[in-house]
């Protein structure tokens, strides 16, 4: 066999053991942990019904999705809340739609009382997601809704 053949195989393995490798990093990487797809709704009591409060998104991680917190609050009240501030709010209920996406849905009961003390006007959702590897996506305002009445 000659020298020729010999070098022009093993550069040929070579570039496609490259490309192989390229293509294996590329679909290992990991992909950013996202909160998409979210809405907010609030619908206010009527007659002897409490009324909700809903705020629904999809979260995706590689790692899987641990949990995502969610806090409402009135435009009007020039809250502006920092992800520090979201440790401590309540939590969203998340079930697995994928492995590495979550459906998370926050919901609220409201009474005719509690509703009377509301701001009137948009409210905004601020949201702070959290991956199983500890990664975190904050997102304000992540939704927005109008209390009317």
């Amino acid at each position: 066999m000659s020298k020729r053949i010999i070098v022009s195989s093993v550069v040929g393995v070579l570039a496609l053991g490259g490309v192989a490798a390229g293509g294996l990093a590329l679909a290992s990487a990991a992909t950013k942990l996202t909160v998409e797809n979210t809405s907010a709704r609030y619908v206010a009591p009527t007659g002897g019904k409490a009324g909700s409060f809903t705020f629904t998104a999809d979260v995706s991680d590689n790692s899987g999705v641990q949990g995502l917190k969610v806090i409402a609050w009135p435009a009007s009240s020039k809250l502006d809340p920092t992800e520090a501030e979201m440790t401590h709010v309540d939590s969203a209920e998340c079930r697995g739609t994928s492995d590495d996406t979550s459906r998370c849905t926050y919901t609220l009961k409201v009474t005719k009382a509690e509703a009377a003390g509301l701001a009137k006007g948009t409210w905004h959702i601020s949201a702070l997601a959290t991956a199983e590897d500890g990664d975190t996506e904050f997102v304000s305002p992540a939704a927005s809704f109008e209390v009317t009445g």
